[in-house]
């Protein structure tokens, strides 16, 4: 199949070194063992790609690898278990908004830093108005 890409190929395209690929997939993180060509090389599909690029998100925004692996395991048990995925997410969407918040109260404390530091720096380049007499 011309769209399968080689290990090598799809680390190139997800991102990730070819180790992680290969530890995704004995980890159990992805959701069928990669297809094989008949020399045994690894062939990656569009869906694995995919598959692999919502992992990329969620490990990105810090969800840990057992609740990775714990929504991979109940994709691949198929339908009947949507509200425990829900759940999965929507709670680590709540931790996502959290971090959003803290990150953005820090960055509010960064910029009145440089704020500050702008203002000294610009009364210290303009000069002192002369004083008539």
């Amino acid at each position: 199949m011309a769209s399968a890409l080689t290990i090598a190929e799809a680390a190139v395209a997800t991102g990730l070194s070819i180790d992680t690929l290969r530890f995704y997939e004995r980890d159990g993180l992805l959701l069928r063992p990669v297809p094989r060509s008949a020399a045994g090389h690894r062939r990656y599909e569009p869906q694995d790609l995919s598959w692999i690029e919502l992992l990329n998100k969620l490990r990105a925004t810090g969800l840990p690898l057992r609740d990775i692996a714990r929504y991979a395991e109940l994709v691949r048990a198929g339908t009947g278990n949507e509200a425990e995925r829900l759940e999965l997410l929507r709670a680590h969407r709540q931790r996502v908004l959290e971090q959003l918040a803290q990150t953005a109260e820090h960055l509010g404390a960064i910029d009145r830093k440089i704020g500050i530091y702008e203002a000294t720096l610009d009364m210290e380049r303009t000069p002192a108005p002369e004083m008539a007499s």
